[in-house]
């Protein structure tokens, strides 16, 4: 069964990839990727890559290969990649299956691999968040192979060592981040001196010898970082500014939660878990209650049993650790979270387990045990239908928590990757059928569209007959996601909305008849 996941999974990515609109972020990363390949092309000469923007505080893996793919592959760069990227998802899925696997058998595994199948926030995410989701997915194989070697301290064998080194490199050459893997790392050693060896002298042996062993797992995970990340290992100091700067960023820019709206540096505390309790669907959190409660009838068997301490403790510091530093530290937080999407994995593990353990727990009760099945299946099927509906805009999600979906979209994040916009531009040129203007030379006077995202999300996919302006006083028709109230800075009458669910995502504004004073912009206003 898990199988045929894997191959519907593999199915989807291939029959949908090129439904899915460019970025807010996507032009500027891979315009990162494709400097980097001018950098390493031109013998180390030209450091654009490393004054372009602040890109330089990334790492370009992805980026890197899609700007090599870009000059491979015939196929348009933002439709290659979203393949890229959905590739990516698929792996990270694939990894969270063999630690499911490892914890709880096959059952596990196929519950967890279901379970990221029906999550928004991974598959629906994974063609467009082109840094999370491939961060996410290194980190999660990082953690697969970071248990693995838990078990066989302190002499792990070579060739897991080597493979940790390739996830962790890789994770640290997207983002900084990546250093929470090396934390998780750190700190599974260290309790495993504590647990499996008595005495000071021994433990500081076993703990000795584990760091000589993974000595070329630090050494692989740094040459794939300085490769995909060159700017950080040009300057000791470089990754401690990298970290400083996304531990507290902060600039003009608003979010919205539970309805409230704030500055993205005055988010509570309780931003991320908020977010995530409302993004996952209802039988993920079904899974996470089961295993609250199936730990609370045989946490005693669990106690005494040892072989999987270890692997259990290192998939619950991945899933948590993560959500009590960012409660702590309170950074400035936006767009729900996609920040940090890499924890979705290890939670769903948790709640994959979760599930096969509480189906065990109710092996004396098989009236309780088939009625959490039916609820089971039919939370999923809700949520597969709502997928479904929502399509190519899964990312949306939200579950009943968050109410029906059109007081979710008003009420939380929504389409805040303007992804929505493809649509609304093949919906503006089906509206406008007329044939180009010209003037009274026979040239082309396109008309002047003003788009409230990236200049790339219009241009990409209008045709000749429209020109993207960012003289948005003077623009005919206006392109905008209703996210954050976008949809209200220009006037105009609306000739084209992209809907999904009764909800709005985008609208097309038509603004040829305005006058001049109604043509001014306003500030932006969410609506409640």
């Amino acid at each position: 069964m898990s199988l045929a996941l894997f191959a519907a999974l593999g199915l989807f990515i291939a029959f949908t990839f090129y439904q899915y609109g460019i970025s807010n972020d996507e032009e500027v990363q891979h315009v990162y990727g494709r400097l980097l390949l001018d950098f390493y092309s031109s013998g180390f000469a030209d450091k654009s890559a490393f004054e372009y923007r602040n890109l330089f505080l990334y790492g370009g893996f992805f980026d890197l290969i899609a700007a090599l793919l870009e000059r491979i592959l015939p196929i348009w760069v933002w439709d290659m990649r979203h393949l890229l990227s959905g590739l990516f998802g698929l792996a990270g899925i694939v990894a969270a299956y063999k630690i499911a696997r490892l914890l709880g058998g096959e059952r596990a595994g196929f519950f967890t691999v279901l379970l990221l199948s029906i999550t928004g926030a991974w598959t629906g995410a994974m063609f467009t968040h082109t840094k999370d989701v491939p961060f996410a997915t290194c980190m999660t194989w990082a953690l697969y192979y970071t248990m693995l070697i838990a078990e066989r301290l302190p002499r792990p064998p070579l060739k897991l060592a080597v493979k940790l080194g390739i996830a962790v490199g890789c994770a640290l050459g997207l983002r900084i981040g990546g250093v929470f893997a090396v934390m998780y790392l750190l700190l599974v050693l260290g309790l495993a001196g504590l647990l499996n060896v008595q005495g000071i002298l021994p433990r500081l042996r076993f703990w000795l010898q584990s760091s000589i062993a993974l000595i070329p797992a630090g050494v692989v995970a740094f040459i794939l970082m300085a490769i995909f990340w060159p700017w950080g290992v040009m300057s000791p100091d470089h990754p401690l500014e990298a970290a400083k700067s996304f531990s507290h960023f902060a600039f003009n820019m608003l979010t919205i939660m539970d309805g409230h709206v704030m500055n993205i540096g005055e988010v509570p505390r309780y931003y991320l878990p908020a977010y995530l309790l409302v993004r996952l669907p209802e039988v993920f959190l079904l899974g996470l209650i089961g295993l609250v409660l199936a730990a609370a009838v045989h946490w005693r068997s669990w106690i005494s049993r040892h072989d999987k301490t270890l692997a259990w403790a290192t998939l619950l510091l991945a899933a948590l650790f993560p959500i009590l530093f960012n409660v702590i530290d309170k950074p400035a937080l936006y767009n729900g979270i996609r920040h940090f999407t890499f924890v979705v994995p290890p939670i769903a593990v948790l709640a994959g387990l979760g599930l096969t353990l509480a189906w065990d727990t109710l092996g004396g009760l098989p009236k309780l045990r088939y009625g959490l099945s039916l609820l089971c299946v039919l939370l999923g099927v809700w949520t597969v239908v709502t997928l479904a509906r929502l399509h190519p805009y899964e990312y949306i999600y939200y579950n009943q928590l968050a109410g029906d979906m059109a007081e979710a979209e008003s009420e939380w994040e929504g389409d805040y990757w303007s992804s929505s916009l493809r649509e609304a531009s093949d919906m503006l040129e089906e509206e406008i059928t007329s044939k180009p203007r010209h003037d009274a030379q026979g040239k082309i006077v396109p008309y002047l569209v003003a788009v409230c995202a990236e200049n790339i999300q219009g241009t990409a996919y209008l045709d000749r007959r429209f020109s993207v302006t960012k003289n948005w006083e003077a623009a005919d028709f206006y392109l905008s996601t209703t996210n954050m109230g976008c949809d209200n800075v220009l006037n105009g009458k609306i000739i084209g909305e992209v809907e999904r669910m009764g909800v709005k995502l985008a609208i097309i504004k038509d603004r040829r008849d305005l006058l001049a004073h109604q043509r001014k912009p306003r500030i932006a206003t969410k609506p409640h």
